[in-house]
């Protein structure tokens, strides 16, 4: 967004005093009120295209601010459509089931809760939702921790850590994408640059998770066993179901543009549901790749981990992120941004303190709004143009970004993410929090980094 040219020229008071007002507004519509934040970040640009016909700045001069920002999300916007139409085809074609599945084998008695944090990981990171890996998956978690008399918070801190570990990671997860495409880094790199703070914090939080379980638990683990045979028995696990992923990584190693990917990936996968869903026929696979798949196997867990995808399911996101960016689009236009950088400009000289400054602006957004779509795109907006004066590559943005931003919801009682998760797991914020070990550790490793200038990158 810095191509957009400020009409006026704030004091650096002013300008906080200002975004105070509107992310307070947000932040208590959306934690008191319980809205969704579209509605008030409409009246936040309301009350910013006020703000402007105040400083007497045209209305044209306003409406380009708007849909300047807005345009800068429309390569997003392409990749969220990508990605709706990818995950309902790997649905169909049975690569998400079949991973799921596998996932599932691994379960047993011992070390309950490092099994319960790496099977949350992968089901996390083949379908790119951690909400909806702890809403299904952890939830049949939660149930057999009950069944073996073992921590709820714990098990809660396992399925939740290894749950955003996988949204952090997949190429499906939508503030994967955000991050990538708000910064302008390609989607690969992205996740391979987030793999040296992300890969630490895994392997740490697996050995934590290992030394708190128990040696040997025996129960029933019937839930997750009806979870795989009800996979087995609606045809969906399948060698080759596998094929989609083996494509989308080729293509990934070898750097290919992610729509050329993801095109490859989706076709490839809407040819293997011919022979995985019976009678699938043209008409099925054209609503499919909008309205996503809809599994009706009867079991409800299955069908509620399997039932997503589809353009329409990522309309959500990309008119949060539309209206997020036009918002953005004005805070440069009235000079806001500009100006509070400004007031903080000695702070970001040094690449130590510009990374930490970047992880706390995005945990506080996180604390403040409890939205963590707006931690990373309001943090991406008012750091990109400090990073590239501090000849930094913006890889390095996304992966702050993604380290203090996308994982810091969960641990927010009020947050969006917060809430869900203390809903479908029966377990307050505050008690799981202590375990949640990966999102605890990926903001902390992100600031050492910086800190050190390990893997912090050049442009």
């Amino acid at each position: 967004m810095d191509h957009i040219q400020q009409s006026i020229t704030l004091k650096p008071l002013e300008a906080f005093f200002i975004t105070v007002i509107i992310l307070g507004g947000i932040s208590s519509a959306i934690i008191f009120a319980g809205v969704v934040p579209h509605i008030p970040i409409v009246l936040a640009i309301m009350f910013l295209i006020g703000f402007g016909l105040f400083k007497k700045i045209s209305m044209r001069d306003l409406e380009d601010g708007l849909t300047s920002g807005a345009k800068s999300g429309l390569g997003a916007v392409f990749i969220f459509f990508f990605i709706g139409m990818l995950i309902s085809s790997w649905m169909a074609s049975g690569t998400i089931p079949t991973f799921i599945y596998l996932a599932l084998e691994v379960v047993n008695g011992k070390f309950f809760y490092a099994i319960a944090f790496a099977v949350s990981s992968i089901i996390g990171l083949s379908i790119g939702s951690s909400l909806t890996t702890a809403a299904t998956i952890g939830v049949a978690f939660m149930s057999v921790s009950s069944a073996l008399g073992l921590s709820e918070a714990l098990t809660a801190g396992a399925v939740i850590s290894g749950a955003f570990f996988g949204d952090k990671m997949s190429p499906l997860s939508d503030t994967t994408n955000l991050a990538s495409m708000i910064v302008k880094v390609d989607l690969f790199d992205h996740i391979k640059n987030m793999a040296w703070t992300t890969v630490p914090a895994f392997l740490i939080s697996f050995v934590l998770f290992a030394v708190l379980s128990p040696e040997e638990a025996v129960s029933n683990f019937s839930q997750i066993g009806l979870l795989k045979e009800t996979l087995v028995d609606q045809g969906f696990v399948h060698w080759y179901s596998l094929a989609p992923f083996l494509i989308l990584s080729f293509l990934a190693i070898k750097k290919v543009s992610a729509l050329a990917t993801l095109s490859a990936s989706i076709l490839s996968a809407l040819f293997i549901s011919f022979f995985v869903q019976k009678g699938f026929s043209l008409k099925e696979m054209m609503n499919l790749l909008f309205f996503g798949f809809q599994s009706d196997s009867g079991v409800k867990e299955v069908d509620s981990l399997l039932t997503r995808g589809g353009m329409e399911s990522m309309m959500f996101s990309i008119s949060l992120v539309l209206l997020a960016l036009s918002m953005g689009g004005l805070f440069f236009k009235l000079g806001i941004l500009p100006a509070l950088l400004q007031g903080i400009k000695d702070c970001l000289n040094r690449v130590p303190t510009l990374i930490a400054s970047t992880a706390g602006t995005a945990i506080g957004i996180n604390f403040l709004l409890g939205e963590q779509y707006l931690s990373i795109l309001l943090t991406g907006n008012a750091y990109q143009k400090a990073y590239e004066k501090a000849g930094l590559h913006p890889k390095n943005l996304s992966r702050a970004l993604e380290d203090a931003g996308t994982v810091i919801n969960p641990l927010v009682p009020w947050g969006v993410c917060g809430v869900f998760l203390t809903g479908v797991l029966g377990v307050d914020t505050i008690s799981y929090l202590p375990f949640t070990f990966f999102c605890l550790l990926s903001p902390l490793l992100t600031v050492f980094y910086g800190i050190t200038g390990f893997t912090i990158a050049k442009k």
